[in-house]
């Protein structure tokens, strides 16, 4: 099994993959294989809703977002981070979810979402993590992907590496999520063996609020 870690932030070693190497270190010892994905420090465009991924499976854009597709087609499930900027999660990791989450499984491509575990980390000088950590999730709870949670939000404080290592709490919230993750897919590894498959699908219909 395997878990997917991104690390939204435009810098590669900062707090938040502090962060989410304390998850890494938890699966491991675990015995979940576990790879962190920095989504790069390039500009990054945002969704623009152009429909183009119903056509070719891919986002328009081709970079980062699809990169990660091949990958997270492996995973079993799945934990983004991101810093906070300006109280939300910062848009570069915002932008790589909107493109990343409207074009899976479109054209017929894989389904690389749907119904594996995700979980949400924040990462801060003092505030906005909750509101940052809602931003993420929305993503989850839209998708068929149940959340993974911890001791406490998850979340650490600092403005350095060298800090967040004397948050001690949150480091300690880090491991829980990694153990809490390790049990849910080895879980749910247990349910497959025994024959549970996958929840029942229905087409439905889509509408607005003018009709």
């Amino acid at each position: 099994m395997k878990v997917m870690l991104v690390n939204g932030s435009p810098h590669k070693n900062g707090c938040t993959h502090r962060a989410l190497a304390e998850v890494a270190a938890t699966l491991d010892a675990h015995g979940i294989e576990s790879e962190i994905f920095w989504i790069g420090a390039k500009p990054a465009a945002g969704c623009m809703a152009c429909g183009r991924c119903r056509e070719t499976g891919a986002c328009i854009f081709d970079d980062a977002v699809n990169e990660f597709r091949v990958l997270a087609e492996q995973a079993d499930g799945f934990v983004f981070g991101a810093p906070v900027h300006y109280a939300h999660a910062a848009s570069s990791l915002m932008g790589f979810m909107d493109r990343l989450f409207y074009s899976n499984g479109k054209a017929g491509a894989p389904d690389v979402l749907s119904f594996k575990p995700a979980a949400a980390i924040a990462s801060a000088r003092r505030a906005g993590t909750t509101a940052a950590l809602d931003d993420m999730q929305k993503f989850f709870t839209i998708s068929n992907m149940p959340i993974v949670s911890s001791r406490y939000w998850n979340m650490v404080h600092g403005c350095t590496p060298e800090e967040v290592e004397q948050d001690q709490e949150g480091l300690w919230t880090m491991r829980q999520l990694g153990r809490n993750m390790a049990w849910l897919l080895k879980s749910l590894e247990a349910g497959r063996e025994a024959g549970i498959g996958l929840p029942d699908r229905e087409a439905g219909s889509f509408t607005s609020f003018i009709r």
